[in-house]
């Protein structure tokens, strides 16, 4: 089982691996609650029953429904990244245009399947965390460091400014793809994608 992050909202960091897997737990039940109810109806409690945890041992890492998001989108951009370097490293990827491919299939994969991605995503869908976290910010600086290599680029202040519009505008076109159709609207996929590729090619180019 691979490790949980240490997330900044957690109460007390898991120390042991029974500790670690309870987390899990808590975090898988979160995920998959988010999906059935929603993040209003989302409670301390009924995470616990469904992790089959006590409630104590929720409380022992989050303070409340919010922190527990927050820990959730964490994970999410620590596996989202995991996924990018695996595809990365596969050998398809020739140069920043099939790299950049590979990262918007593995955000719009997570997106359509992966339990509670639909609503947290990496923490931009519902008030969690702290203002000043502003997770695009968070998913900008992992791409300009899986990414430098594959641009041709250093990893400096310019291309991550690059990657944060990029994300950005992202962010903004595959919401609008989902909204369209559960699934997301294939259409406005490919033309966030074009959009992309021109915004990038006068940078990267």
């Amino acid at each position: 089982m691979k490790p949980v992050p240490q997330a900044t909202s957690l109460r007390r960091a898991p120390v042991q691996r029974r500790s670690a897997e309870r987390l899990t737990r808590i975090l898988d039940a979160c995920a998959d609650l988010l999906d059935e109810v929603g993040y209003d109806a989302l409670s301390t409690r009924a995470v616990a029953q469904r992790a089959g945890v006590p409630i104590g041992s929720v409380y022992r890492f989050f303070g409340n429904k919010r922190q527990m998001a927050d820990a959730l989108a964490q994970r999410n951009l620590e596996r989202y990244a995991e996924r990018v370097t695996e595809r990365l490293a596969s050998g398809g990827v020739r140069d920043w245009r099939t790299a950049m491919d590979a990262v918007l299939d593995e955000y719009l994969l997570m997106k359509r399947t992966a339990p509670g991605f639909s609503l947290v995503d990496f923490g931009n869908q519902i008030p969690v965390g702290a203002r000043r976290a502003e997770p695009n910010h968070r998913v900008a600086d992992r791409l300009t460091e899986l990414l430098s290599t594959y641009v041709g680029r250093a990893p400096d202040e310019e291309l991550r400014r690059v990657f944060l519009v990029a994300v950005e505008t992202a962010d903004t076109l595959v919401h609008l793809a989902f909204r369209v159709s559960p699934e997301g609207d294939e259409r406005i996929i490919e033309e966030a994608r074009e959009l992309l590729r021109a915004y990038l090619a006068r940078v990267l180019d």
